[in-house]
């Protein structure tokens, strides 16, 4: 699947991207009642700020993804680093915008208060933020500086300097991509835990329904073990997932998975704040992948809050 290029922004401009459309109407919630600005043609100007918000649509970019923003950037050093999408959360969740990060970790995504975009942007573009300072300062909901609760597992920021990564195989399914290869029995055993893969390199393929534990579903997923995503990190993942199919989840066994109790995996948002990592025991993924695609439940009641402990834990 093919999507539009991005128009290249002036120097200091910001593009705020609308990716949720209604009969080819690009669609963006409260957004622009929230974000206190005023309207030039297709700009906003950020009263306080000063920023420049140019306002871009095209209905192909309807349910496309923050992760897979990144590609349609023109040129190889975009200006200014960062992109503002107007998506599916805020429309119909009430959420604030999603901020792209398109240079450090292109791909990986943190919301903001509507009513801070102009003074975060602000301070983005003369580089007294990074985007790292965002993620840093996420709660569990994805929202910087949001009061929902300090994540028990941070989002890790850093990552191996000029290191790129192979995209991952597309799928409308989970898929658990083996990102540690210090531990080979330990990789067979966690392979094992999960009901061993079938001639195509999946687990969970062939459930038989009498068996499943409906406490723990079993994870369906496609399996990548593959070198060339040795030491990839959870900001890294979402520009990799390509964006023809709604894959449910990426889960990474990493070194945490191979030391740990419970062989933990560590899952990453793809949609709401891509790159956002949740650290939850094997056992347990499964009936997040199932949940997430019927959208029973969202991706932040997975991410254990500091001081508290997880509700798969029991009481």
């Amino acid at each position: 699947m093919s999507f539009a290029e991005l128009p290249q922004p002036a120097p200091g401009e910001v593009l705020l991207i609308c990716t949720c459309y209604e009969n080819g109407r690009a669609l963006r919630g409260g957004l622009l009642d929230e974000i206190a600005a005023r309207r030039e043609d297709d700009r906003l100007i950020l009263e306080g700020s000063g920023v420049r918000l140019r306002m871009v649509e095209d209905s192909g970019w309807d349910y496309l993804h923050g992760g897979n923003i990144p590609a349609l950037v023109p040129g190889s050093s975009p200006v200014p680093p960062v992109a503002v999408v107007a998506d599916i959360p805020v429309v119909y969740g009430g959420d604030g915008p999603l901020l792209v990060d398109l240079a450090a970790m292109p791909g990986r995504g943190v919301r903001i208060p509507s009513a801070r975009l102009g003074e975060i942007l602000a301070v983005l573009l003369d580089g007294a933020l990074t985007f790292d300072d965002l993620v840093l300062g996420m709660d569990r909901y994805g929202t910087y500086q949001g009061d929902g609760g300090r994540p028990a597992f941070p989002t890790p920021t850093s990552t191996p300097p000029h290191r790129s990564f192979p995209p991952l195989p597309s799928t409308a399914a989970a898929l658990l991509v083996r990102t540690c290869f210090d531990d080979e029995a330990g990789w067979q055993a966690l392979l094992g835990e999960l009901g061993g893969t079938d001639a195509d390199g999946w687990v969970g393929a062939d459930l038989d329904p009498d068996e499943i534990d409906e406490e723990h579903y079993p994870l369906t997923a496609l399996v990548v073990s593959d070198p060339a995503f040795e030491g990839l990190q959870p900001g890294q993942v979402p520009a990799l997932v390509p964006p023809d199919e709604h894959t449910t989840l990426v889960a990474l066994a990493d070194a945490r998975t191979f030391a740990e109790p419970g062989r933990p995996l560590t899952v990453v948002d793809l949609y709401d704040s891509p790159g956002q990592q949740a650290v939850l025991p094997c056992r347990e993924v499964g009936s997040m992948a199932c949940n997430l695609e019927i959208a029973n439940m969202d991706f932040h009641e997975y991410v254990a809050e500091e001081g508290m402990k997880p509700w798969w834990e029991g009481a």
